[in-house]
């Protein structure tokens, strides 16, 4: 029993350890850090709650349509001289006075004012989901940006350790040759452990970078910085390198019906447009129907010297009144046309907005297209320059390995293998990513 319970005890400790262990070594694919992102993203949240308040304004606006509907019950304590509520005389003694109103309201014609407050309300509220979609999508294309940068440079991390442990065969190579003395020429090895030197730099710069790039991406996911997070790899490599098939104009006309910020934009100014006529109705009469009923209590009342009980007091002094109210603005210090002046201006400025919008957009996509097919071409150029360069390095491995070859020309031709397989690695990332950002203006973003 005692070594049951050293077990169990040893078992508790034991797990949260290897949790940790577990969790130390994370894995993340694409997915989930989008996932993550979005939801510790401030931005977004903060137009979430943007979203909400327009939701709130939009039930109110219909709600204005209801009925008012209000009680009021006033006690009050008088001495002296004062009017008695249940006869309506002045009376010079102390007394308890009750009154008791139930009124209502209902507008039936305001300019029209509450019918385009609905239409303004509700297309500022279709405007706030789609910011809430364009924070959304900004996280997105941020993340993908970042997690394709990351794989970049373990990309570029696995080549220069590649490149290391080539140079190392080689200094090991000629460090034999050199000890049997069958080394032609002595420079030979230190040529090649300057190179050495060299890759180990490459592999210390990059595997910094790949840290850099690291922490970037886990600052977008607002998360603790771990080196020991790995990511996984894109599921459609074969996509790596492709062009997109559509023409800059194509992007652009796509873009206007479907990115979220510019749509936006447009129902924004609807909205505005709808607020023009909300305040043009404050110019107009006001149409409402009104009832109420009405009771009052007083302890000085009395009927044949006797006090009269309250609750026969309440039924006795019962009333009730119902009728139409018209209200014309006539002048209230210009309030109403200031307003509509105001509107005006707010109307200007979304349509300017929405201006810019579509023209700062057009300017993006076609500087994001010109960066996509620079790219692709220099893609293209890369492909065929690593194979002449591997063929050069391969054949001059072999007559540097035969004596043939001098150690300068050795390092050249792996210099000139190493650049370019670097080159490609960049360029094969820059014209993915630049397709994400075509894909996002289009409103088609897909992992």
């Amino acid at each position: 029993m005692r070594y049951f319970k050293y077990l169990v005890f040893s078992l508790a400790l034991t797990i949260p350890a290897l949790a940790n262990a577990q969790s130390a070594d994370t894995t993340l694919s694409l997915q989930q850090c989008i996932d993550i992102a979005i939801k510790n993203n401030l931005d977004v949240k903060k137009s979430e709650l943007a979203l909400q308040t327009a939701q709130v304004n939009s039930n109110q606006a219909k709600e204005y349509m209801l009925p008012t509907i209000n009680g009021q019950v006033d006690h009050s304590i008088s001495s002296g001289r004062g009017i008695d509520p249940s006869t309506n005389t002045y009376v010079n003694q102390s007394f308890r006075s009750g009154n008791y109103n139930l009124n209502s309201n209902l507008t039936l014609f305001s300019g029209l004012q509450n019918l385009n407050s609905i239409k303004q309300t509700s297309l500022a509220y279709q405007a706030g989901k789609m910011d809430l979609q364009q924070a959304k999508d900004l996280v997105t294309i941020n993340v993908i940006t970042a997690y394709l940068s990351v794989l970049n440079n373990t990309e570029l991390l696995n080549q220069v350790k590649n490149q290391l442990e080539v140079s190392r065969q080689q200094v090991d190579r000629l460090t034999v040759l050199e000890k049997e003395g069958a080394n032609k020429l002595p420079s030979d090895l230190y040529d090649l452990k300057g190179t050495y030197g060299d890759n180990q730099l490459n592999v210390v710069n990059t595997a910094a970078t790949l840290k850099t790039s690291k922490l970037s991406l886990l600052q977008i996911l607002n998360i603790p910085y771990k080196e020991s997070i790995t990511l996984q790899p894109i599921t459609n490599a074969e996509e790596l390198g492709k062009q997109t098939g559509d023409s800059a104009d194509e992007v652009y006309n796509t873009a206007l019906a479907q990115l979220a910020y510019v749509k936006a934009a447009t129902l924004r100014r609807q909205s505005s447009e709808k607020g023009v006529s909300v305040a043009r109705g404050s110019l107009m009469p006001t149409i409402s129907l009104y009832g109420g009923l009405s009771t009052n209590i007083s302890s000085s009342a009395k009927f044949n010297g006797q006090s009269i009980p309250y609750w026969d007091q309440f039924k006795n002094n019962y009333g009730k009144a119902a009728g139409i109210s018209l209200r014309i603005p006539l002048l209230n210090y210009m309030q109403n046309r200031n307003k509509v002046a105001l509107a005006k201006i707010q109307l200007q400025n979304d349509i300017y907005v929405e201006q810019t919008t579509k023209v700062q957009l057009k300017q993006n996509v076609e500087q994001a297209y010109l960066n996509m097919t620079s790219a692709y071409e220099k893609y293209n150029v890369l492909i065929e320059q690593v194979k002449a360069y591997a063929e050069s390095f391969r054949t001059a491995e072999i007559r540097f390995n035969a004596g043939v070859l001098t150690s300068v020309d050795f390092v050249v031709a792996k210099n000139n293998l190493d650049r370019t397989k670097i080159g490609l690695i960049n360029a094969t990332y820059s014209v993915y990513i630049y397709n994400k950002i075509l894909d996002y203006y289009q409103g088609k973003l897909s992992l």
